[in-house]
């Protein structure tokens, strides 16, 4: 008559490892940490990562800001606009004409004019412009000097000194110029994006005019690091 407990606990065991087993196939067979752009070294690189986590159609990690299908337009080349197989994750619906391209431009830097703004010869043309970098904002050196101004101008002048050759890469979600006929791009020299590294070293904060530019999100994620470790202006003058 004892044994009529020990079934039931036998069959109990065998229910909870039933759950058990339900719960592991379930779930995700590994689980893939959140990236940004900066994560990769190209924009090939983060398109082939975009479309195997399931992109165009789903997008967990953010990498498609303007929702045409290509991931971290503003990553250095070699580039790739595939859709995958199948024709793409449109639903079949007809799709929008595609923005004006990213322009990247070879040039050689001139001169750095203050934290956030460099004179450059542009190859393709051989003009010389000055370049205003995309997402961050230095103190100001000129008219009215501003707490940090001579120490972010220094620290650019340090990451492109003169005769570096660095990569202009526009942003579809901001315009080609400013008002001063700047023109708006960010600044990389080799892998080292310029405005991240005045970020990186508390000598600049981010900016937005209108909608944010695309590099947004790991702008405020190096900032928010810079601030908390009391980096360069972090410390000395905000």
């Amino acid at each position: 008559m004892r044994r009529r407990p020990l079934a039931a606990l036998a069959s109990l065991v065998l229910v909870l490892a039933g759950m058990l087993a339900t719960a592991v196939l379930a779930a995700p067979a590994h689980a893939v940490p959140d990236r940004d752009c900066g994560d990769f070294d190209t924009q090939a690189a983060a398109q082939r990562f975009f479309l195997d986590q399931g992109g165009p159609r789903s997008d967990p990690h953010g990498l498609d800001d303007d929702g045409d299908g290509v991931a971290c337009e503003s990553n250095p080349c070699p580039c790739s606009d595939s859709r995958g197989g199948g024709g793409g994750g449109n639903d079949g619906r007809p799709q929008e004409p595609r923005p004006e391209p990213i322009r990247r431009d070879a040039a050689i830097v001139l001169k750095v004019i203050d934290g956030d703004t460099v004179r450059v010869r542009v190859a393709r043309s051989g003009l010389r412009r000055d370049v205003r970098l995309l997402g961050i904002d230095t103190p100001e050196v000129y008219g009215r000097r501003e707490c940090g101004g001579p120490e972010a101008s220094r620290a650019l002048r340090t990451l492109l000194p003169r005769n570096t050759r660095v990569q202009l890469v526009s942003d579809r979600s901001q315009a080609l110029t400013d008002r001063y006929d700047r023109l708006l791009r960010y600044v990389v020299r080799g892998r080292v994006d310029a405005s991240k590294a005045q970020l990186r070293l508390g000598m600049a904060r981010t900016y937005t005019v209108g909608r944010p530019v695309a590099r947004h999100r790991e702008y405020a994620a190096t900032q928010a690091a810079a601030r908390r470790a009391d980096r360069g202006s972090w410390r000395t003058c905000w």
